[in-house]
């Protein structure tokens, strides 16, 4: 009788180990558009320089936000970024209404930050740029 106990208190032991050794998927709960919304401080490398842009939902879309002033171009400015995952990718070589074309796409980290490597042809030039955008 004291092996079976023996067997039945191991093999009790080991299930329960097993149970709590589940791997974690790694999931992260579905970054939403409103936890982006609101004003962000953003830094760009390239051209040095600091401003605030404000996240909005574009209620015309089921995953889209827009983006006052992004590129520094003016708060009535306007660009379109579709939200996949925790990428925000600019609409495809968006013109913007000053004439600007923007292309590229951001990575969000947590709620709080956008990594932001975007072009900008403001009709002259084509810069490449560095932005990183932070909730405030």
């Amino acid at each position: 009788m004291k092996k079976v106990s023996k067997y039945i208190l191991l093999f009790s032991f080991l299930a329960g180990f097993f149970a709590s050794c589940n791997k974690d998927n790694g999931s992260t709960p579905a970054l939403s558009r409103s936890s982006l919304t609101g004003t962000w401080m953003v830094s760009e490398t390239k051209k040095k320089s600091t401003y605030e842009v404000t996240i909005l939902i574009d209620s015309a879309t089921s995953n889209g936000v827009l983006i006052s002033n992004f590129a520094g171009a003016g708060q009535a400015v306007y660009a379109i970024a579709y939200l996949s995952g925790t990428t925000l990718a600019l609409k495809s070589d968006e013109l913007l209404s000053n004439g600007w074309i923007i292309n590229g796409s951001g990575t969000v980290s947590g709620t709080t930050r956008i990594d932001w490597p975007y072009s900008l042809h403001d009709g002259a030039n084509l810069t490449n740029i560095q932005a990183v955008f932070t909730k405030k």
